[in-house]
């Protein structure tokens, strides 16, 4: 125990000692910081009498004077007591039981100091929870970033631009749904608990149900589930909620992690790409105030119309390379290697993971601004519908900025159910020869497309990757609240 500790916790006894209850079940207020400061010039013309609460976040003593700040989720404000107005006795114990980090109930009026600060003059104070541990300092620097994350807490309180950080969050997630809302979509949740992890080329984290005697998997995407509800009469769903995969962690990746995925019936393609860019556009200037961010130095503009770009086409201007002409594993790895691009195909198996990383490691990086870039090979998406005009290519359409996928969307659902099967045929060849991310056969999908399901379009935006994209985080941890860890195991 630290000493610091030690001598709050004495300090907890006095308290207790006067028969006062450190932890009382409520707390009163009339204003919060934020208000009072908004309504000063009226509330010090008025001298109308104010109960804030917050925690103490600084007290500094000057003989029978004594600021301090106050903080509750709207913001901080200036207090100040005086010894002459809450007597010697009340201000001698408020010194000697009362720490940086209590939470308070503090009445008064408010009034301007000689240097212009909109301060609350306390006539009347109630001790609301005793913080028994210290605050720490701003945390500053790499050595303190791990920390940060296991004491999310503390990095709330310490920096605020991280607590900016989350509201950004809430204000995107709360603007889509009601976005989503208003254009009739309606919200549903299907199972986290899944028999057959699909909707995604992705590893899944599995678990063994005692009562059923089965494994289950975390699911990787809601997508199947979304369509079969597609297919039983609804015709625009949504779904915001957690995906689970069982991958690296790094800078953009999180084992766990939040997205939305809609589907929505008997839509035209154009009126679906209109559409997800309204939705942009929209969440973006809801949760920042404004449609050109800075990110990593470049100003990105999300109002501006979003140009297009074909899979194929990016590739070709990034590196030359016509992936039409190489349909084989070794022809595309003979010119790549001609080209002298230097990227590593040792995971990939099937030829879709090889056009994946090429464009990956080629064209994605040389995109800023917001693009769409459509038609990525059939290989690559199997749920998705062939491109009307090439069957090599899928319908299928992602926004890219900055080198990052924002939104995945099929403009064309695959509804053929023998099509479908087909794919997923050849998904669960690649696995079979050592793909860990194709997908599994799903009978129960395959079973329910076959009833019928109307032309669809449908679309997935992974909120965290969002997120950090326009608060300008510089990894995914930022903006996920508590980030998974590697376990803190003590030697």
């Amino acid at each position: 125990m630290i000493q610091e500790e030690k001598d709050r916790l004495g300090r907890l006894d006095k308290l207790r000692a006067a028969h006062i209850d450190p932890y009382p079940t409520s707390a009163k207020r009339t204003h919060t910081t934020a208000q009072v400061l908004e309504q000063f010039d009226k509330l010090e013309t008025q001298k109308t009498s104010v109960q804030l609460v917050g925690r103490v976040r600084l007290l500094r003593r000057h003989g029978g004077l004594t600021f301090g700040q106050l903080q509750d989720q709207s913001g901080m404000i200036q207090i100040a007591m005086r010894k002459d107005v809450v007597g010697e006795e009340v201000y001698a114990f408020f010194h000697e039981t009362i720490d940086v980090g209590d939470f308070l109930e503090v009445s008064g009026s408010v009034f301007l100091t000689k240097k212009g600060e909109k301060t609350l003059e306390v006539n009347a104070y109630r001790l609301i929870s005793k913080a028994v541990l210290p605050l720490p300092e701003k945390w500053h620097g790499l050595s303190d970033v791990e920390a940060r994350y296991r004491q999310r807490e503390l990095d709330l309180l310490v920096n605020p631009e991280v607590r900016q950080r989350f509201i950004v969050r809430s204000k995107l997630i709360s603007s889509l749904r009601s976005f989503l809302d208003k254009m009739d979509f309606l919200e549903v949740e299907t199972p986290i608990l899944q028999p057959i992890p699909g909707g995604a080329n992705a590893r899944p984290f599995v678990t063994h149900h005692n009562a059923l005697d089965a494994n289950l998997f975390l699911r990787i995407a809601p997508e199947l589930y979304l369509k079969r509800l597609i297919i039983g009469g609804f015709e625009k769903v949504y779904e915001i909620g957690r995906l689970f995969r069982n991958e690296g962690i790094d800078q953009s990746h999180n084992p766990e992690f939040t997205t939305i995925e809609l589907y929505w019936a008997f839509v035209e393609k154009e009126e679906f790409i209109q559409a997800l860019e309204d939705i942009m556009r929209h969440i973006v200037e809801q949760a920042t105030g404004k449609l050109q961010l800075s990110h990593e130095g470049t100003v990105i503009d999300f109002g501006s119309s979003y140009p297009r770009v074909t899979f194929r086409e990016a590739i070709q201007r990034a590196c030359g390379i016509d992936i039409d002409a190489y349909r084989n594993k070794a022809d595309l790895q003979q010119a790549v290697s001609k080209a002298k691009l230097n990227i590593d195909f040792s995971r990939c198996v099937g030829i879709g993971e090889f056009y994946d990383e090429l464009f990956k490691k080629t064209a994605r990086p040389l995109i800023e601004q917001p693009t769409w870039v459509l038609d990525y090979p059939i290989e690559l998406k199997p749920l998705a519908r062939q491109n009307s005009t090439d069957a090599t290519k899928s319908a299928s359409i992602q926004l890219v900025i900055k080198g990052q996928e924002i939104i995945n969307a099929y403009y064309h659902e695959l509804n053929d159910p023998v099509e479908q099967r087909r794919r997923l045929e050849q998904q669960q060849s690649l696995r079979e020869q050592g793909s860990d991310e194709a997908q599994f056969m799903d009978e129960e999908f395959l079973d329910a497309l076959a009833h019928g399901m109307p032309p669809t379009s449908g679309m997935g935006i992974g909120i965290d990757r969002l997120v950090a994209f326009i608060t300008d985080a510089p990894n995914l941890k930022e903006i996920i609240l508590f980030p998974t860890l590697r376990p803190n195991r003590e030697d």
